[in-house]
């Protein structure tokens, strides 16, 4: 599993799953998990989903595409929750993914968020764990 926390992904993560996923054999799941309040007003519209921004979208195809090029099952998600990190350690565990990488761009997450993320990963995923430090 390749996740992210709505900011594009780190080369190296997107390496390091790929290589992994062809030397497993295993399906990859490329996954977004986006902070998002629900709005009543835009519910009730069905504007609730807006659409990713362009960069955000082709940061979560360009991995999809080349593990479906090396012959890769993927599976994409986009969560969108009040909690992004609770909600992703409940999909790492609902998916029983056998290596988790999460690997957002260090550069584009606030250090805050990710050093949050981190330390919630380490204490509560049992599979194996890849960090973009």
């Amino acid at each position: 599993m390749l996740a992210t926390l709505d900011v594009p992904f780190d080369t190296k993560a997107v390496v390091f799953a790929l290589d992994s996923a062809v030397e497993l054999g295993e399906r990859l799941i490329v996954a977004n998990f986006v902070e998002r309040a629900p709005l009543p007003l835009s519910a009730m519209l069905g504007y609730e989903d807006l659409p990713e921004k362009p960069e955000m979208a082709q940061s979560l195809d360009e991995p999809a595409q080349l593990a479906h090029s090396l012959g890769i099952n993927v599976t994409k998600l986009r969560v969108l929750s009040f909690h992004p990190i609770p909600a992703m350690l409940e999909v790492v565990a609902e998916q029983n993914a056998g290596l988790f990488v999460f690997g957002p761009d260090r550069k584009r997450i606030m250090r805050l968020r990710y050093r949050r993320a981190a330390r919630a990963i380490r204490s509560s995923v049992t599979t194996l764990v890849w960090l973009a430090d």
